[in-house]
């Protein structure tokens, strides 16, 4: 494990999945604690958390639904009970995709439920805490789509964007309290939800550098942005997309 700056508790929202559990591995190889979050599936979570314990690192596991304001603002009771988290990864997403003559309302609305307002249920009750703290890192995982657009993703590109701008308005409010609230867009990132998605055909002509990304990549971004060397980045939307935007 590389040497903590000081060691900071960090939540990471959908942290089982692919590029939040390469998330959760960066912050606790930079030496943080890190609670890894599921929206249902705890045992996901506890497998993360397990490999980063195995690894050297500090790791918990916690399971609630983003979307559901009771539940998220218990847990995070919960947690800020047990200390401070200085450190909110909001990488929670799901796609539901449909072209939007033919989405329904569940569609529509469960997608922005999760990005959207899983940001303001997890993010709003510790921004009190980290203002008193004079330090803070909020990072939210958005995507390309948010970007370019994507077809059968109006339902996604609209709760990332949204993000987008939720990010920028943010960080004019909270930055002269030292925290910062950047964006990083992920383009085809190799992993679980694009495997067999994209022939590498079609990837070598949708990304000029030829590839779909790591996960790891994306982490080390999203970990630059949680340290103590990024914070004169601010309110920023940084492309992770290999040259797609």
């Amino acid at each position: 494990m590389d040497a903590p700056q000081s060691r900071k508790r960090a939540l990471v929202t959908g942290g089982s999945g692919d590029i939040g559990g390469a998330i959760c591995e960066a912050l606790a190889a930079a030496g943080h604690h890190v609670i890894v979050h599921a929206n249902g599936n705890l045992a996901r979570a506890e497998h993360v958390a397990r490999a980063i314990i195995d690894q050297g690192g500090s790791a918990e596991a916690i399971a609630f639904d983003v979307t559901d304001a009771k539940a998220s603002r218990a847990a995070i009771e919960s947690l800020l009970a047990q200390g401070p988290i200085q450190i909110v990864v909001n990488n929670a997403g799901i796609h539901d995709d449909a072209p939007l003559a033919g989405m329904s309302e569940a569609q529509w609305h469960g997608v922005i439920d999760v990005s959207l307002h899983g940001f303001f249920h997890v993010t709003q009750p510790l921004l009190l805490p980290m203002a008193r703290a004079r330090w803070g890192r909020i990072v939210n995982v958005s995507s390309v789509a948010a970007m370019l657009g994507n077809r059968g993703q109006v339902n996604y590109a609209a709760a990332k964007a949204a993000l987008h701008g939720a990010s920028k308005s943010l960080a004019r409010e909270m930055g002269s309290r030292g925290i910062t609230v950047n964006v990083i867009t992920p383009g085809v990132i190799a992993g679980s939800m694009t495997e067999g998605a994209f022939p590498p055909e079609q990837i070598k002509a949708m990304v000029p550098v030829g590839r779909a990304g790591s996960p790891r990549e994306v982490a080390a971004l999203a970990a630059f942005l949680c340290s103590d060397d990024a914070g004169y980045v601010n309110g920023q939307v940084i492309g992770i997309d290999g040259g797609m935007s």
